[in-house]
């Protein structure tokens, strides 16, 4: 039997063989892509002091075209806060340290956001193509996952009618988080010594479900281009809430707020993506205060000693893609043995801009320790009272590990008046009991 259509163009939309660049929609009841974009791209919610208080073109904060608009108004990630961290700026003199919390996501990390935004694009191709129109049929999506992406692609899906969700997850996942994607409605399976084996497997279920004519569609934890648009979203709200806790609503403008750094965790590359996807989309933007805001902005990608695939590609003499012979760090949910090659050439470019224009924006990669990445866990939960597990505890090493600040606050010293922003994307793998053994295991002194 034939692949049903619909299904056909989903698989071909995330195997990134039918990529359209925003979310789809349907056009006059078919699926032409340029009608698509056009119409569901939307400026992201304002918040609504700033328009009231600032009507006049003194404070365009307007975002750049937005995106992922669909799933952001079926409330399938959130706007989460972006808090100023004391503590953090103590440490931090002269720089203010503000917090991304995206572990307030449903899910729990920040992975909702692409596949919030990859999942209601397959749902509206899948329908869109049906010659039917029948939007009953029920349609699966497959992934692989070290936890959080199907942590994410679960909890995102379970709300999206007619869609089953299956994730293959290695054996060393945490059984918390097994417990919690059974929990959800998800299809477990446990396979493979790393992630690698683990994707290998869902790829082969959905090949096996393309040659029998059944209806699978892979989902990637983070190589797609659906996934970093998604994720690109931070960067949106990142710069929209910055520009609103600086606004001084006497002279009805902001200050000269500039971000000098943002952090965050790399595994696969997908959310360093979305954030240099998101720093360009407003550094070119029609937004002179927000493009402002993002130039000669250092992305600080972060992993862990064992777990640093980014690191050893992006330092690599020729540039090629690093396969790591194994994982061996406790931040298991950066578990990619290698990362998606976007990922090299999108750092790669923001570096070039910088050095083109002297504007100073960077990437740099920071790897350290599994104990500085617990310290960063440990020491977070004590300043805010918060948990997160060691894959996030790396983009709060930086700020938190004496050896790693220096580093940071020596490459800013040139811009001391800018701020830097922590991307804390979460994860599910940890309770006070695991907090607490990492603790013993890690930090004996």
């Amino acid at each position: 039997m034939a692949l049903h259509p619909a299904t056909s163009i989903a698989f071909l939309l995330v195997a990134g063989l039918v990529l359209p660049s925003s979310v789809c929609s349907l056009s006059n009841g078919k699926p032409n892509f340029q009608d698509i974009v056009s119409k569901m791209r939307a400026d992201l919610p304002q918040p609504p002091n700033l328009k009231q208080e600032s009507p006049s073109s003194k404070f365009d904060a307007s975002p750049p075209t937005c995106v992922a608009n669909e799933a952001r108004s079926l409330n399938l990630f959130s706007t989460t806060p972006l808090i100023h961290s004391a503590p953090l700026s103590r440490l931090c003199h002269p720089h203010p340290v503000y917090l991304k919390l995206d572990l307030l996501q449903p899910s729990g990390s920040f992975k909702d956001r692409g596949m919030a935004h990859l999942c209601t694009t397959v749902q509206k191709m899948h329908n869109s193509a049906s010659n039917s129109g029948d939007t009953t049929d029920r349609m699966k999506v497959i992934s692989s996952s070290g936890g959080n992406a199907g942590l994410a692609v679960t909890t995102v899906a379970r709300n999206i009618p007619q869609m089953d969700v299956s994730v293959i997850v290695p054996e060393t996942t945490k059984p918390l988080v097994v417990e919690k994607l059974r929990s959800l409605g998800a299809e477990v399976t446990i396979h493979g010594k790393n992630w690698n084996e683990a994707d290998a497997l869902a790829r082969q279920w959905v090949d096996d479900a393309k040659k029998s004519g059944g209806g699978a569609v892979y989902v990637s934890p983070y190589d797609n281009p659906l996934l970093w648009t998604g994720h690109s979203t931070v960067i949106d709200e990142i710069i929209t809430q910055l520009l609103e806790q600086s606004f001084d609503q006497t002279t009805q403008q902001t200050n000269n707020m500039k971000i000098g750094a943002v952090l965050a965790s790399v595994g696969g590359g997908g959310l360093l993506c979305g954030i240099l996807e998101g720093i360009e989309r407003n550094y070119h933007g029609p937004s002179e205060i927000r493009s402002k805001l993002v130039r000669g902005t250092k992305v600080i990608a972060c992993e862990t000693e064992g777990a640093a695939s980014f690191a050893a590609s992006f330092n690599s003499d020729d540039g090629s893609i690093v396969r790591l012979d194994g994982i061996n760090s406790i931040a298991t949910s950066l578990g990619a043995t290698s990362v998606t090659p976007a990922v090299i050439q999108r750092s790669k470019r923001h570096r070039d801009r910088g050095e083109i224009s002297n504007s100073g924006d960077d990437v740099d990669s920071y790897v350290c320790t599994d104990s500085e990445a617990v310290l960063g866990c440990v020491q977070f939960s004590s300043d805010h009272r918060m948990l997160v597990e060691p894959a996030c505890g790396a983009s709060l090493a930086p700020l938190y590990s004496d050896r790693l600040r220096t580093k940071l606050l020596d490459q800013l010293k040139d811009n001391e008046d800018s701020v830097i922003v922590v991307e804390v994307c979460g994860g599910s793998g940890v309770n006070m009991d695991l907090l607490r053994g990492w603790k013993e295991s890690f930090l004996k002194d």
